[in-house]
Formats: C-alpha cells, structure tokens, sequence
C-alpha cells in the first residue's frame, strides 16, 4: 500500500531526542577531545604558538623515535599483507578443510592484547626460556634475547597484525559476485588465471587499504615496543611519549600533547586514504549470488592446509604454549619438569596480591561496564543513524571513529587535558579515578559496538514500525517494542566485542590509571618491568582464556547475526559458504549462472 504524505509526515515525526544523544556523544567523544589535543599542542597557555610543538616534534628524541616507529610499521605492514594476504586466500578461495577453526584461532591471536603477545614471544626465545630450557634447545647463557629490539619487534607486530589484513581483505573477498568466478569458469580459465585476472584486480584496494591499516596499527602499537624495545633502549613514538609522561608528569602535557599530535596526523592520512580506498563504489558489480570457495586444490591440498597449521602454530600455538610453561615454573628461567611444576604463579596473582586480584576486578567492572552501557547505546544510536540521521549518516560515523582511529596514547593524552581540572558547573574533578578509564573505553569503542546494530538496523523492515506509527505509538515505544528485540543479539555481539578489546587494554590505561585503579594490562606491565615474568605470564594466562571464552560465546550468536558481524565469520559469512565450508565442495553448474557485469564493463551471460 502506497503511504501518503500524511501518513509519511506522521511516522517520521519525532526522533529529535535521539538525535540530540547522538550530536552530544559525537562532541563528547570525539570532536571534544580532539580539539582539546590540538589546542594543547599548538596553542599552549591559550595563545596561538606552534613553535614550542615545532622544537618537540623537531628533537632529536622525537626524530629517532619517529624513525623507529615509522621503519617498524612499514616492514610489519609488509610482513602482516604477506601473512594475512595469503591466509585469506587459502580460507577464502580454496576447498582446504577446517576453514572456519581456522579462521576463529587466527583472529583470536588478532584479540589477545600486544603485551601478552609481546610477553610470549620475549619468553619463547632466549636462554631464560622455560619452554627451550624444558626441551634442552636453549640456547648458551648470556645470549641476548633475539626478540629485543628492532627485528623482533617488526616480527610480532607483523604477526599480531596478519589477521587484521585477513579480515580486510576476506570482506573483499565477499563483495566479489560469485557470478562472475562462473563466467571464467565457464571460458576455460584455470583457478590460478582467475586469481590473477580477476581476483586479485578487484581485490587492489583492499590490499592496499589493509597494508594502510596494519600500517597504522603498527604505528600507534604501545605494548609491543615497550616490552621488546624498551629494554634496549629502542623507543618509539607511544613508548617516548608514555615515559616522558610518567617522569615528568601533567607538567609536560604540552610537549607530550605535540608528540601526539605528529602520531595522530601520521594515523589519521593512512585511515582516509585506507578508506577512501576500500569505500563502497570500489567494485561496481551486480551482486546476484554470494561469493563462494572455487578452488579444488586436489593433490595440493593438504600442504595448503600445512601452512595455515604452520601459521597458527607460530602465530598463537608457541607462543601461548611459552607462556603456559613460564607460568608453571616457581621462577623465570626454570625449566618445566614434573619436580618444579607449579600452580603458585596462579595462586599468586588470582589469590594473594592485593594489586593483581583488583586489578582482575577492576578490568572486569571498567571493560563490563563500558560495554554494557555501549551495547544498550548502540541500539538507539542505530536507530538514529539509519532512520533520522539522512545527510548526516556518512559524516557521523566518519566523526565517531576519531577515538578509534587515534591511537591509545594519543587517546590518553587528550582525556588528561580534559579532565585534568574539575568539570565546569560541577566542580568535581574525574581525573585519577575510574571514570576516566572509562569514559575513554567509551569513547574508544563506541564504533566497534555500533557496527552490529548498524547492520542489524539495515535488515528491519519498516512495515511494522509504519502500522506502531499509525497506531498511535511514539518513537521511543516503537524502538522498544519493535527494534530493540530485533536489535538485541547484534548489540549484545558489539558489546561482547568492545568487551574483548577493553579488558586486557594497556594503551589508554597506561596513562590513565592511578593507585587503586589499576588494569589487567597495566599489572601485567609492571609485573615484566619489575623482573617477575613467571606472575607476569600467568596473568596473561589467565586473561587469555577469559578472552576466548568471551569469543565462544560471541561465536554462539553467530546464527543469529548480519552476515559478516563477525571477523572470524568472513571466510564464511553467506549460508552458501559457511555450507561449503563444512561439506565438500559442491559441483559447478552452469544453468545457476545469470547475467552480471564483468571486471571491465562487458556484460557475460550464461
């Protein structure tokens, strides 16, 4: 039934408290604290006066750190396309078996946070290993540790960052019509021409977008650097900018806030252009039937499926296999035997040290509270964005990555210059109390939580809604009775995800915690700093299996979400693959190929 335009006025009246939360969160979170960051750093004292951030940004500190920071991300952004790259090739285009397991434990090794990671690999190699000593393959004592310093950390980085590229470019992989791959098929072309003609062309900017956001990532990663490079004195933007910080203190925050700024500029050029790259009229194509796995590798099969074993292996298998066997032992450097087993690491830190079991509640309650709170926004939020933002729908998102695009230092920093003195009105000072941490998890992960609800929002019809409407029902009993419900298990995955990423989060909090309100990452940190690397490895034992109990649970609403929600869910993400991915291959038929426009305008037919 054709709605007039009564009718339309009626059911489109409303919604302005909406999007008043929506404007108010957008400058709260982001507009605020990115302005307030630029103006400590240009404008210190008030007056306009770049040349104190000019003298900081040109010293030699800085100009070595950005050095480092900018060699390291390069080379681990070449190291994750290649990992990463060839990952979601293998799971995305061929019949190998598992993809979907695989697919989960690669991105797990994505979720566990860099200073585990990093505490893992540092305690895989070197002569102290508990893991070598236990095999008798350590090397001689006094041997440095390979991991220390520039190689190790573009190695890990490079690893930590691989699935982040998986997870690009196996969405790439999806919006490719499954269509066109028949039409190839049926000319002749091999699976390897395929690739190389078709595949990998419309893949382009996903490839390049990917290395831009590993880039990125690598150049705004704090707990890496700082457990691999900080020992040898090999600093990086985030590790100057935290110890300039924590020894000098809020007096310094306008060089810190300049050191800042360079970080973010660098950050922020990549994610535009990444995004400008991979925007949605990057592939014009008619997407008549979803995208599916077409390569049969036959006899290669199993050494395809070798290598994605061997990938997880090094990736997340060893290093969290070091990391068991350093928490086992009663001190770092032991070897594992049946006599020096021990669970007194665990009962340490999960029992006796005050710091560490508050540390344990304290990331519960911050990292649960924030995604609690982000989970029950995101539904009104969608609403907003998809129902009454119009215009504004590309341009506010775009604002509300801001915290999630500037890396966690940077994030740091601009929450101490807002909070540093009290509130306006109020009086009531936030800074070194809890609500500081949280307000920047708030702020950080509100788009990670929107995503899902987002893509929840764009499936529910307005039939409903429209008869509510009609009825008499406002806007506010509308998005109750009829888009909450459908809305729940897409906000409760964004709120499960932010979880994820909050809880074991040391970027912010590094800068953010004072005496009482110390995080899991924080404790873990300054267990390694000072020498306790066995109670250091059993928290991150420990935080690493909360972390995938937390993607179990994520991995149970799968079913129940938009296609694609999920990172781990794109090698499979229609019900087409995720079929495939659990049978054989099914067998190409022809008849099923219909009309779609190929790679280079030509319309193919069947």
């Amino acid at each position: 039934m054709r709605r007039d335009t009564r009718d339309r006025t009626f059911f489109q009246r409303g919604g302005f408290g909406l999007l008043a939360l929506l404007a108010v969160l957008t400058f709260a979170f982001d507009i605020l604290p990115a302005a307030r960051l630029i103006g400590a750093a240009l404008a210190p004292g008030g007056a306009f006066s770049p040349d104190n951030a000019l003298s900081v940004i040109t010293s030699r500190s800085a100009i070595r750190a950005s050095v480092a920071t900018l060699e390291t991300a390069l080379l681990s952004s070449l190291l994750a396309l290649l990992i990463g790259g060839a990952m979601a090739l293998v799971l995305g285009l061929t019949d190998a078996r598992a993809r979907r397991p695989a697919s989960f434990l690669f991105v797990l090794s994505m979720m566990i946070s860099p200073q585990v990671v990093a505490l893992a690999f540092l305690s895989l190699a070197g002569p102290a290993s508990p893991l070598l000593n236990a095999l008798g393959l350590a090397p001689a004592a006094g041997t440095p540790n390979p991991m220390l310093g520039r190689g190790g950390i573009i190695l890990v980085l490079g690893l930590h960052h691989a699935p982040l590229v998986y997870v690009v470019l196996s969405a790439g992989l999806r919006r490719i019509p499954g269509a066109v791959i028949e039409a190839a098929r049926i000319d002749g072309s091999s699976p390897k021409r395929i690739v190389g003609t078709i595949v990998l062309p419309l893949l382009r900017p996903h490839l390049i977008g990917a290395a831009l956001l590993a880039f990125v990532a690598g150049i705004g990663n704090f707990g890496i650097p700082a457990l691999l490079g900080a020992p040898v004195n090999y600093l990086t933007l985030p590790v100057l900018i935290y110890r300039r910080l924590s020894s000098f203190g809020p007096g310094i925050i306008g060089d810190v806030a300049a050191l800042g700024l360079l970080v973010a500029a660098v950050a922020g050029l990549c994610v535009a252009l990444s995004h400008w790259l991979t925007r949605e009229e990057a592939v014009q194509l008619e997407e008549d039937r979803p995208f599916e796995p077409f390569w049969r590798l036959g006899a290669g099969r199993r050494l395809a499926e070798t290598g994605v074993w061997a990938v997880l292996a090094v990736a997340l298998a060893l290093p969290m296999l070091s990391l068991l066997t350093a928490s086992l032992v009663p001190s770092y450097g032991m070897a594992l035997t049946p006599v020096t087993a021990t669970l007194d690491n665990f009962v340490e830190v999960l029992v006796r040290q005050d710091v560490t079991v508050r540390a344990f509640r304290n990331s519960f309650f911050y990292a649960g509270g924030a995604a609690l709170a982000l989970a029950l926004l995101s539904i009104p939020l969608a609403y907003a964005l998809v129902r009454r933002a119009g215009a504004a729908r590309t341009i506010v998102p775009a604002l509300l990555e801001i915290a999630y695009v500037l890396p966690g230092v940077v994030l740091a920093i601009a929450c101490i210059l807002l909070f540093l003195k009290p509130l306006p009105l109020v009086g009531v000072s936030l800074y070194a109390t809890p609500w500081i941490i949280v307000f920047a998890y708030l702020a950080r992960f509100l788009p990670v939580a929107l995503k899902p609800a987002m893509a929840a929002m764009e499936q529910v019809e307005l039939a409903q809604e429209e008869a509510a409407a009609l009825d008499g029902a406002r806007t506010f009993r509308r998005i109750a009775d009829i888009v909450a419900p459908s809305l729940l298990p897409a906000a409760a995955a964004g709120g499960l995800m932010a979880f994820l990423l909050a809880f074991n989060e040391l970027t912010v909090s590094a800068l953010l915690w004072s005496a009482g309100t110390e995080t899991i990452g924080v404790v873990l940190y300054n267990l390694e700093e000072a020498g306790l690397a066995a109670q250091a490895s059993a928290i991150a034992v420990t935080s690493v299996v909360v972390i995938t109990l937390a993607m179990l649970a994520l991995d149970r609403l799968s079913a129940r979400l938009p296609a694609g929600t999920l990172p781990w869910d794109c090698a499979s993400a229609s019900p087409v693959a995720r079929a495939a991915a659990a049978a054989p291959m099914a067998p190409f038929v022809p008849e099923r190929l219909a009309p779609v426009t190929a790679p280079h305008g030509q319309v193919v037919r069947g």
